[in-house]
């Protein structure tokens, strides 16, 4: 595998851990609001290849044991579960990022994940919005980790205009019956579409209101604001 970028250490990407964060190039979506264009519209060299990146996992390993992949889109990547596995090999606790579209590619690395956040982005029909012209493949990933033994959460990023109070509902039926859902704020600048550099975020306490009609649909809800 090869990776576009490397956070060595985060508070805050996995739960509970102090983890490293690695960047995969690419993604079939194209979320006007994303923040890692750069890596998914036109990934550039230098990359790190794994053995890099291993090397510098176990160099740090004292300070930290957990790794969370994300992207752009790891699951695009044919290789991830073998890389995956040679995480664990080495005891590393893995998290992995994912927008739930390649659900074959992610059940092979099931074995090898401590945990996974998927992105329930919006209501199914703005999905097109994002450049998805077909949900089926999401979906059958949603029923997979409902149904699966791995921790998880889904999680829904709260942009103006992609997810206004209507959509809250559709995407409660989507997880219905998931165990954690996590609304996390929208931070404007440097985004895919420039016009959303400048979207002014919700306010904490429209956020708290989504908050209140997603626990008629999963058992725990998580404000991060």
């Amino acid at each position: 595998m090869k990776f576009s970028g490397i956070q060595k250490t985060s508070l805050i990407d996995f739960p509970d851990r102090i983890a490293t964060v690695l960047f995969t190039p690419g993604c079939n979506l194209r979320c006007p609001f994303c923040h890692n264009w750069r890596i998914i519209l036109d990934p550039k060299p230098p990359f790190l290849n794994e053995e890099t990146v291993i090397q510098i996992l176990e160099e740090r390993k004292k300070y930290v044991d957990a790794v969370v992949i994300t992207g752009g889109e790891p699951t695009l990547h044919r290789e991830l579960s073998m890389f995956l596995k040679k995480l664990k090999e080495r005891g590393f606790a893995v998290k992995l990022d994912t927008n739930g579209f390649f659900p074959k590619v992610l059940e092979e690395c099931l074995p090898y994940v401590d945990y996974i956040a998927l992105d329930a982005k919006t209501s199914l029909k703005k999905y097109r919005r994002l450049g998805a012209k077909d949900t089926t493949d999401f979906l059958h990933t949603v029923e997979v980790l409902k149904k699966g033994k791995v921790e998880c959460e889904f999680r829904t990023t709260v942009v103006p205009g992609f997810v206004d109070e209507e959509d809250v509902p559709k995407i409660g039926e989507i997880v219905k019956g998931g165990k954690r859902f996590a609304f996390q704020q929208f931070i404007p600048g440097d985004t895919l579409d420039k016009t959303f550099n400048n979207v002014k975020p919700y306010a904490a306490e429209v956020i708290a209101h989504f908050a209140d009609v997603m626990k008629e649909y999963v058992d725990q809800v998580i404000l991060r604001v």
